[in-house]
């Protein structure tokens, strides 16, 4: 119940604690992820405080929908650009293509052409799976 109230006014799916570790992984929505983490991360950092609980958040899938997770573009991504859109709560590439460029840029941190690069990259990983 703490961990729900201190990541208000996300709704949380599920919560699976491991008290050896001290972690919490959070299960989202995907349109909750952002109000749990908050600008710049700061949502997510007061609720682990608050709670004495690293707080790791997941973003739950739909079985029929298709995404690919960030990290499988560290051949194309640089890791500290992935780290950033991670820290937001965008750890697939779906998750960073329904944000506006702007949002992105701000929230993040990035300089606009970066984020546009990174779009082009996502983009194209989606484009190549139509054509198939």
């Amino acid at each position: 119940l703490l961990i729900q109230r201190a990541l208000s006014p996300a709704k949380i799916s599920s919560i699976k604690i491991n008290e050896e570790a001290k972690r919490v992984g959070v299960y989202l929505k995907p349109n909750e992820v952002s109000l749990a983490i908050g600008k710049g991360g700061s949502n997510i950092k007061l609720a682990g405080m608050l709670i004495g609980y690293e707080i790791d958040v997941f973003r739950e899938m739909d079985e029929d929908e298709e995404d690919v997770m960030l990290d499988e573009f560290n051949d194309e991504i640089d890791q500290w650009i992935i780290d950033a859109l991670k820290q937001i709560g965008c750890d697939t590439a779906k998750s960073v293509l329904v944000i506006p460029i702007p949002e992105i840029v701000k929230r993040a941190d990035l300089e606009e052409e970066t984020v546009a690069e990174v779009i082009r990259i996502l983009r194209a990983e989606f484009e190549n799976d139509t054509k198939e």
